[in-house]
């Protein structure tokens, strides 16, 4: 604490929040998975570089932590351009993105995240904005209103959105290019980890390092965040970063052989044994683990419906026969429950 009362960090705190934002590429040749989005992507920045233009505008559709916004940052990187971050939440009203947009800079990139969840005013100025690079500005109200036209700088809008069905068309048609990324396969998630175990100058075992990513859930955030969990493990308990001291770190923090959690084996564990495997509604559900229907909804199904634990039916969600045997439980006939042991 200084003088001022104020809490700063200390040195080593300030280093470790640099190598945060270090761990993200910063290029298409460092940035690992979505091969063909980079290919796509490369194609579009090269020919804008070459015919000395802004790149067109671009969608990044996708789940959270498969690399949307390291991604911005790489087209604002590789074009040479400044880069301006926002998000959709933030623009509530026309006037916010008024003041956003007549303060870019020719041929800034504009990264707006979660960009569903813009105001619907400020939805129908950028339409204007994206296409002619102009926007209108009301002046006065009712009858003696007047429109002011208001010249941009050329700029590329980069948006980013985990529920790109929540876009208004002719929000999504006015995209140049609209890349759908997708979960990672262990292989790509061993590079990742691969790639952060070198920058955090951790010896990690191949083997530990690929039940990591096994644990992951498909998605890199995900896997360098228990990197640093294992990593921190190995640094209290003095050891290497092996087999045993990755198993001991997951099991630590609630992370089981298929990269399930604790409020994922809750919901599972409420389906299957306090509602006989379902169905169960949604409200229900949320109500027995202690939780909001959201949070299920939007962070816990999505990953248990892809891996074939979970299935929603118009009558609510059901477990599957996976879900029942990962749980360790089973059915009798008569509809009484057992825990295999």
């Amino acid at each position: 604490m200084t003088d001022d009362g104020i809490v700063r960090p200390e040195p080593e705190s300030e280093a470790e929040l640099a190598f945060e934002g270090a761990l993200r590429p910063r290029s298409l040749a460092e940035f690992v998975g979505q091969a063909k989005v980079r290919g796509q992507l490369q194609l579009l920045l090269d020919a804008a570089a070459i015919q000395s233009r802004t790149p067109d505008h671009i969608l990044l559709a996708g789940p959270p932590g498969l690399g949307k916004t390291t991604l911005a940052m790489i087209v604002a990187h590789e074009s040479g351009r400044p880069l301006r971050m926002s998000s959709g939440p933030a623009i509530q009203h026309a006037g916010d993105l008024a003041a956003l947009l007549s303060s870019l800079v020719p041929g800034e990139v504009l990264f707006i995240d979660e960009i569903h969840r813009m105001a619907r005013s400020a939805e129908e100025m950028l339409y204007l904005a994206m296409e002619d690079f102009r926007i209108d500005i009301m002046v006065g109200k009712g009858a003696g209103a007047t429109s002011i036209p208001l010249d941009l700088a050329p700029f590329t809008l980069v948006g980013a959105t985990t529920r790109s069905g929540l876009l208004p068309n002719p929000l999504r048609d006015r995209f140049g290019f609209t890349a759908n990324l997708e979960f990672y396969d262990d292989d790509e998630l061993d590079e990742v980890l691969a790639r952060a175990a070198r920058m955090l100058e951790l010896e990690i075992e191949p083997a530990a390092r690929h039940e990591i990513a096994s644990r992951s859930r498909g998605t890199p955030r995900i896997a360098n965040r228990l990197l640093r969990r294992v990593r921190d493990y190995a640094i209290v308990h003095a050891s290497g970063a092996d087999m045993p001291a990755v198993q001991s770190a997951l099991e630590l923090y609630d992370v089981d052989a298929v990269g399930l959690d604790r409020l994922d084996r809750a919901v599972l564990d409420a389906v299957v044994t306090r509602f006989d495997g379902g169905p169960v509604g949604l409200n229900t559900l949320a109500v027995s683990v202690g939780e909001e229907p959201e949070t299920i909804e939007s962070v816990v199904e999505p990953f248990l419906v892809r891996i074939g634990m979970l299935t929603r039916t118009p009558r609510g969600r059901v477990a599957t026969r996976r879900a029942w045997d990962h749980l360790g439980v089973r059915r009798s006939t008569s509809g009484v429950l057992f825990d295999d042991v």
